[in-house]
């Protein structure tokens, strides 16, 4: 279970289109966290856009934690670059209650690259030669990214979308490209916010233009005879060369139900039961109804 990072959106925001319990309470943090902790998983993903995400971390205790945590869009008009980030990672230290994070990530690529991104990139080596990070990197929604950053920059880590459905990870090559090259690949959304295990019957409509698609993710799975649960995880799973897989939960119970996910061989989907389209792949361009 190693291999499982702990994500904690749903900590500060009541996230994920098939999120109906909200957020979950202090208490339930804490026997989230002990459960991870006894599966053997050692990291926490966050941002400061998620809420009050990393202050409710703080408030628990989670400072022996290895935490991935990003700073937001930087935002316009900002004269000085390097001081907004090293205040910003400040910040999340503070609320953390925490002396070191295993790693910060630009939680918007395009500051890699725009106009300000020398200073911005020579902020975060800053960051990490003074021992407040161990690694730096960046969180893309697309390999696309990848080609605007690589000229600029090698990050120490990219975090990533993959799921049975999203393999633009893996068909672009850039998977292979950034584990020849030394970065550690963490990958997210491998449960597509939930819609991957959501009932068809309480699909918002919002996703009726992939209704086919969706209903052959589900029939492929009957019959196999595996829970969707189980064969979405152990798809990305199989790719050994991710260092990390980001799992969010609202409860303990759904951690536990992931954790049980493991006992099931699984086979792999067919290639083809796949697709490239962003307006499916990349929820910020959802309008849920």
């Amino acid at each position: 279970m190693s291999r499982l990072a702990l994500g904690t959106a749903q900590f500060g925001l009541t996230y994920g289109v098939a999120n109906r319990l909200g957020r979950p309470s202090e208490s339930e943090v804490r026997e989230i966290l002990a459960l991870a902790r006894r599966a053997g998983i050692d990291t926490l993903d966050t941002a400061i856009a998620y809420g009050d995400s990393e202050q409710r971390l703080g408030a628990v205790g989670v400072a022996d934690w290895r935490i991935v945590s990003k700073v937001p869009a930087m935002p316009s008009g900002v004269a000085d670059p390097v001081s907004w980030l090293k205040e910003q990672v400040a910040e999340s230290l503070r609320r953390l209650h925490a002396a070191q994070l295993e790693a910060v990530l630009l939680h918007s690529a395009t500051d890699a690259w725009g106009p300000a991104g020398g200073s911005i990139l020579a902020g975060l080596r800053e960051l990490k030669d003074a021992g407040l990070v161990r690694a730096i990197g960046v969180s893309i929604y697309d390999p696309e990214h990848l080609e605007r950053i690589w000229p600029v920059w090698v990050p120490d880590i990219v975090q990533a979308p993959c799921n049975v459905l999203d393999r633009r990870l893996l068909s672009s090559g850039w998977l292979e490209r950034l584990v020849d090259a030394g970065v550690r690949v963490h990958t997210r959304s491998v449960f597509l916010q939930g819609l991957l295990l959501m009932d068809p019957g309480e699909r918002p409509a919002t996703f009726a233009p992939w209704q086919p698609l969706l209903t052959r993710w589900f029939d492929w799975c009957a019959s196999q005879g595996h829970a969707p649960l189980s064969a979405a995880l152990n798809f990305v799973y199989a790719q050994r060369q991710i260092e990390r897989v980001v799992v969010g939960v609202d409860s303990a119970a759904q951690l536990g139900q992931i954790l049980e996910a493991f006992a099931q061989p699984c086979a792999l989907p067919p290639a083809d039961l796949s697709t490239d389209d962003r307006e499916l792949l990349e929820p910020f361009r959802w309008t849920v109804k």
